[in-house]
Order: C-alpha cells, then sequence, then structure tokens
C-alpha cells in the first residue's frame, strides 16, 4: 500500500500535475493541503475518473484538506474536535478516514507567522487540540498515521541553515516541544530518505532560487502509530514533483507499507 502527503499550494493550479501524478506513482491514500478552493468545486469527478473517492474539508480561502483513496473512505471526520479556532472561527485544517486497513489524518497545522503573533499562540493550542483528538488511535493496534504540512522542522538538521531562521517560527522550542509532545501519544517521526542530496527537505520557497540551491526545511511530516510504523517498507521525498513550471513549493513525501 502507497500513501503520501502533499500540500499542492492550490489544487486549482496544480490540478494538470496532480492528476498526472496520481496516475504514474501508484498511490493508493493521497492526504492533501491547502486546496484553497471551496468543497463545491474541489475536483471530485476528475479525480473519480482515476478512481478516487475523496473527502474534503475546505472553505475556498488560505486552507482546505483532503484525503484521496482509491481503498476506501470511511469513518470520515471534518475538523479537528476542541479546534481552539482562530479569529472567531474554525479553519479547514483537519480531516481523517479510514482507507482499508489504515486509518489516516491530512492536517495543515497554523504557521504562526511570527513569534509574538496571536497565530502562533493558536498554533500551539492548535498542535494540544490535535494530540487530545488523535491519542486513542495513535495507542491502537491499527495502523494510523497523521500526514501533513505541520509547518514545523523538528531538528536543526531539519533546515537548510538555522541561523536563518534564528528568532522566527517553525523552529522554536515551543513549537518542537508541541511535536514531542505529539509522539508521546504513540507516534513515530517516519523519516524519509533523501533522493539527491543528504537531508529529504520537502519545501523550497519560489524566492532566491530556493529549490536549485536546495535552502529547504523538512516539515511536511508523517507521524505513525507502531504498526504503521513497523509496515512501513520504503518512503521518501518525490523531489521530481518540485521540478519544473507550475510546481507547488512543497514536494510530496510517499511511504510503502506491507499491510
Amino acid at each position: 500500500m502507497r500513501i503520501a502527503t502533499w500540500n499542492v499550494n492550490s489544487i486549482t493550479a496544480r490540478l494538470p500535475r496532480l492528476l498526472a501524478w496520481l496516475e504514474s506513482s501508484g498511490t493508493d491514500v493521497l492526504c492533501l493541503q491547502e486546496a484553497k478552493v471551496a468543497e463545491a468545486q474541489f475536483p471530485v469527478e476528475q479525480l473519480r475518473e482515476l478512481g478516487y473517492e475523496a473527502a474534503v474539508h475546505a472553505t475556498g480561502r488560505w486552507n482546505g484538506v483532503a484525503v484521496l483513496s482509491r481503498v476506501g473512505l470511511e469513518d470520515v471526520v471534518k475538523g479537528l474536535p476542541g479546534d481552539p479556532g482562530y479569529d472567531g472561527s474554525e479553519e479547514p485544517r483537519a480531516v481523517s478516514a479510514t482507507c482499508g486497513p489504515v486509518r489516516v489524518w491530512s492536517v495543515y497545522v497554523p504557521n504562526g507567522r511570527e513569534v509574538e503573533h496571536p497565530h502562533y499562540a493558536y498554533k500551539l493550542q492548535w498542535l494540544e487540540a490535535l494530540k487530545a483528538a488523535v491519542a486513542g488511535d495513535a495507542a491502537g493496534d491499527r495502523p494510523f498515521a497523521v500526514l501533513g504540512d505541520y509547518n514545523i522542522a523538528p531538528t536543526d538538521d531539519d533546515v537548510w541553515d538555522r541561523a536563518v531562521f534564528e528568532g522566527s517560527t517553525h523552529v522554536t522550542p515551543a513549537e518542537r516541544a508541541a511535536l514531542a509532545s505529539l509522539r508521546e501519544t504513540g507516534l513515530t517521526d517516519v523519516v524519509p530518505r533523501p533522493l539527491k542530496y543528504d537531508h529529504p527537505f520537502t519545501y523550497w520557497d519560489y524566492r532566491q532560487l530556493g529549490f536549485p540551491k536546495n535552502r529547504g526545511m523538512r516539515i511536511d511530516l508523517v507521524y505513525g502509530n507502531e504498526p504503521f510504523a513497523k509496515a512501513v517498507t520504503d518512503s521518501y521525498v518525490d523531489r521530481e514533483e518540485r521540478k519544473g513550471k507550475g510546481a507547488s513549493d512543497h514536494a510530496p513525501v510517499v511511504v510503502d507499507l506491507d499491510v
């Protein structure tokens, strides 16, 4: 079974690439983030033609998540139970579903913006709510994973130059402590192998030749419970999908399972 996560940075802008990638990659389940489209405009029919069902939680603004599956889609939950909300409303940042033998969450963790910004406090609160929501499945016997754009680099090795990020979000002790707390529910960081260079970055800024110079970050993560982690046979970052005109600034992270 092949599972992947990908922040597509607008499914409308990336639809031809997404459909081509699904056809060529052999992916059974894709957790997708930053759809940037309302649910009514989500390309359900195009995906159905390829054999995929879609569980979508999106409003058409800057967020939006989905689970695409060709191995079944059951027990869909839209939204994060206990979501603290931001500026008076909940944002569409989480959706979960059971796909064959595996249950997954697709998550788009708040960016945080700046350390002193209210969005940063919201980010930490949201991660606490995520921990509470997944704890039961994380400790369970069924393969389970939380996949998505976490907007946090777990270690200094997960950014191209730690000094560049000094004082910024994505690398602060509080954010990394929230990740560690999430792992304590029984989740393991399934670190992909790099297909080039010595570290598996998953995001490269569009500006200043970030991708050609490999000035990246590993912020798209797969956190799996023990049954999930034990079933992993391979994991990698598909850097090819970050290349060329019209690419997302994130690359897919792919995980193969023997389940």
